[in-house]
């Protein structure tokens, strides 16, 4: 295993911990999230998809998506199956909407990343008290974007391996193999050369 991902992967569990034991004392309501976002964050620092910049811009874009989907459902969407499978095929569909306008400069799975990060911190709040929403909904989304954030930074210090060089062949590829040249079966030079090397 690399040194530097063995850096990264330290990293982002001591940023988890930390998250975990100071969140509460700082007000920071982000024990509940430190795993969740920071290893969605540890992702996107992670893959080497695009630049960092785009893939942390589309996280940040990802969830606020979802966290628009949260409001469409507080204010327009029963809070019933049908209400949720109409606002989880809209975030996705804006998402999906959102790369293509962008030209795929901003990858789709890191807007789903962040879409599912929302989701996954402030679902079940959002069920047990759906009219707290404006309430409540910006702590989680606070809460998950630090946790997140550190995350990226954390496995961002992993840096990407030069691929390696690609195997030469000995032959030139327009050059056949001295195995593979044809020799005419009249072909006396090499007979005539041997005599001369025997006189």
């Amino acid at each position: 295993m690399q040194r530097s991902t063995l850096l990264s992967g330290a990293l982002l569990a001591v940023v988890a911990g930390l998250l975990c034991l100071v969140g509460e004392a700082l007000g920071l309501n982000t024990e509940h999230v430190a795993l969740v976002g920071g290893a969605l964050g540890g992702v996107v620092g992670l893959v080497q998809d695009r630049t960092p910049a785009m893939r942390a811009t589309g996280f940040l874009i990802g969830l606020f998506i979802a966290w628009l989907g949260f409001a469409v459902r507080a204010l327009y969407l029963p809070d019933s199956a049908s209400g949720r499978a109409v606002a989880a095929v809209a975030v996705v569909a804006v998402c999906v909407a959102f790369t293509a306008g962008s030209g795929e400069k901003i990858p789709l799975w890191t807007l789903l990343l962040g879409a599912a990060a929302m989701v996954a911190v402030y679902e079940e709040t959002y069920t047990a008290d759906s009219p707290a929403f404006l309430a409540q909904s910006p702590s989680a989304a606070t809460g998950v974007l630090l946790a997140a954030g550190i995350g990226f930074l954390a496995t961002s210090l992993r840096r990407p391996q030069p691929e390696p060089p690609a195997e030469r062949s000995e032959v030139p590829p327009d050059e056949p193999a001295e195995e593979d040249v044809w020799v005419p079966a009249d072909d006396t030079r090499e007979l005539a050369s041997t005599e001369g090397d025997r006189a």
